[in-house]
């Protein structure tokens, strides 16, 4: 399954908010597909859980330079590479392990509009 790196920070901190009752719906399926053990690759483009959210035009997203900052930020601290491909749950220790634990998620995800909703 594709997924963009910073999505390992946002599905840490999902709680049914989100775009419309589609996209949380949409966001809830994903969720259970990655946690049943999925493996994901690292893409820097529109994922699996970009598919269902409404900021998604024809496979780019609305505000791509913002999430691609986002994203450079997220793969770097997790010492990733775009095209990786791992377990959920290894991607999801990663971003726990080196980015959230170590306080770090203002720094990487300063300029989402969601940050309000993590770790309060």
């Amino acid at each position: 399954m594709l997924i963009r790196p910073h999505h390992a920070l946002c599905a840490q901190f999902f709680v049914g908010k989100g775009y419309s009752e589609a996209f949380v719906t949409h966001m809830y399926a994903t969720l259970a597909a990655l946690n049943a053990g999925a493996d994901v690759t690292l893409t820097d483009g529109c994922d699996a859980i970009c598919s269902g959210c409404p900021n998604n035009r024809d496979g780019v997203c609305e505000t791509e330079e913002k999430v691609q900052a986002i994203d450079r930020c997220a793969i770097e601290a997790m010492g990733l590479s775009f095209c990786d491909t791992l377990p959920w749950r290894d991607l999801s220790a990663l971003a726990k392990d080196r980015i959230i634990l170590p306080d770090r998620l203002e720094d990487v995800c300063r300029d989402c509009a969601w940050i309000g909703i993590c770790g309060s």
